[in-house]
This record gives structure tokens, C-alpha cells and sequence, in this order.
């Protein structure tokens, strides 16, 4: 798990339109970046619509959300356009940048073993330094959580 101070790792990734994006695109003073396991699960669509949920208060406070998983571009095509998801998701399909993040490695589900992405989130400042993080979320409420946080950061 990278800590508050460090430096986040920059990348370029596909988002559910097929276009690149990358940390610190655009004019955001900090940068949710949240990794979740599989589009269109239970935990997830609860995690994402928290976000959407909240967008109004996300984009007053000058906060971008980017949401990473290793799911497909089509699939997150699908999961936005579904839940009507306003902000990007990013498709990392070999787990590069989740393991850059400490947030991608072996898990076990029902008794299968398997390598995939873990239920980690960052805030990222605009300088690229990790300013907050989170371990192994629980997706109900998260986004309230960061939002107090983040305000918490201006105090």
C-alpha cells in the first residue's frame, strides 16, 4: 500500500470510450483514484454510484474520479452507461498499473485462486503526491468518507 507522501505512480490508460487518459489530466485539485475488482458486481456498482451520487459535491470541491479495474473497455462502456456513471473508468487489463499501486495481486473467491484487482483507493494531490489512502474498502459510504476527508485536507 503506498502512503500519504508518496509519490503516485503516473499513467495513461483507456477509459470506457476507447480514449487515453491520464493522472493529472485536466484541472483537479486532487484526483480519486480507486481500484475495484469487477464491473457491474454488487460491491462495485455500490462503490460507483456512491460516486455519482456525490458528483455535484466531487466536482465543487475541484475533484476528479478515476475508477481502475482490469475489466475490458467494452465492459466499462457497459457498467457507465448502465449506472449512468459521470466520471472515467479506466480499463488496465494486465494489472500494470493496479500493481504500481500495490492494489493487484493474488486473491481468493469461493475457493478459486486467482490474480485480480483489490478494493484500494488513493487521493492524489495536484503535484502527483498521495495525500490519502485506503485499504480494503468497504464500498458503502466510501465516497462521503473521501469527500469529508478531502475537505478535512483544506481545513
Amino acid at each position: 500500500m503506498l502512503d500519504s507522501g508518496e509519490n503516485a505512480p503516473t499513467f495513461t490508460l483507456e477509459n470506457q470510450h476507447g480514449e487515453p487518459i491520464s493522472l493529472g489530466d485536466g484541472d483537479a485539485t486532487y484526483t480519486v483514484v480507486y481500484f475495484y475488482p469487477r464491473a457491474d458486481t454488487p460491491g462495485c456498482t455500490t462503490e460507483a454510484c456512491g460516486f455519482r451520487d456525490g458528483w455535484d459535491a466531487f466536482e465543487a470541491a475541484g475533484v476528479a474520479v478515476l475508477g481502475i479495474s482490469d475489466d475490458p473497455v467494452d465492459d466499462l462502456a457497459d457498467f457507465a452507461a448502465k449506472h449512468d456513471l459521470p466520471f472515467q473508468l479506466l480499463s488496465d487489463p494486465d494489472g500494470e498499473v493496479a500493481s504500481a499501486y500495490d492494489s493487484y495481486g493474488e486473491k481468493e473467491t469461493f475457493g478459486d485462486v486467482f490474480d485480480g484487482v483489490f478494493r484500494n483507493t488513493y487521493v492524489v494531490d495536484d503535484d502527483g503526491t498521495v495525500v490519502l489512502a485506503y485499504e480494503g474498502v468497504s464500498p458503502e459510504g466510501h465516497a462521503d468518507r473521501i469527500l469529508e476527508d478531502v475537505a478535512a485536507l483544506e481545513d
